[in-house]
């Protein structure tokens, strides 16, 4: 549970979000080397031959290009995005998370899962958190990595109201409300160019019962 007020998940522009993502972006909105940054965060992470999840997808999910998965699936806001994807090994989903927060996916389904630079749009961020750490098997690892660009108009006020550091806390609150583990924080920062931080945290494994 996030111990803040409603108002804090709020955004500038309330209008429906299919309308604001209904034409594609094909653009990258971090810089080179932040997308890189991302990239070697995914080579760590994600289990090569896995199954992964790419969380708020669009036409490029950043992986690196030399790691085969099992499986890629991405769920997105623009289906044209989506269909352009290279990595995804089956269609993309589209869904608005901000009006239903559960993923069409089944309990733990996936071997590691990323959320790159759209971690700020979300309004229900404790219900889609508990909904990876359901898609997830234990011990299986999400990434979430963002930088200090925002569409403004849609990124919650909670987000708007805090700098680098806070946006760190934030997504760890995040974390925790979902049912993740600790979590550990990675940071690019360059003295020229986007800075580009990650949150990484791992679906807790069952305890045992007792014998």
């Amino acid at each position: 549970m996030l111990n803040f007020p409603p108002q804090a998940f709020a955004r500038r522009d309330e209008a429906p979000d299919p309308e604001f993502y209904r034409f594609e972006r094909l653009v990258t909105h971090i810089d080179a080397a932040a997308v890189a940054a991302v990239t070697q965060l995914y080579r760590q992470l994600l289990p090569a031959g896995g199954a992964v999840l790419d969380l708020m997808s669009s036409w490029v999910s950043h992986l690196p290009a030399e790691v085969l998965y099992g499986r890629v699936a991405g769920l997105g806001m623009n289906a044209r995005e989506l269909a352009q994807n290279p990595r995804l090994t089956e269609p993309g989903i589209v869904q608005d998370l901000n009006e239903q927060p559960r993923l069409p996916y089944a309990d733990d389904e996936f071997d590691g899962a990323g959320i790159c630079v759209s971690v700020q749009y979300l309004t229900q961020p404790a219900a889609v958190f508990a909904e990876l750490a359901r898609v997830l098997r234990p011990g299986a690892p999400l990434v979430v990595t963002f930088s200090n660009r925002c569409f403004p108009d849609k990124a919650v006020y909670a987000w708007q109201a805090l700098d680098d550091r806070g946006h760190v806390a934030l997504v760890q609150q995040y974390f925790a409300a979902g049912g993740f583990g600790p979590t550990e924080v990675f940071a690019h920062q360059p003295t020229y160019g986007d800075p580009l931080f990650g949150v990484v945290g791992r679906v807790a494994s069952a305890e045992p019962a007792n014998s």
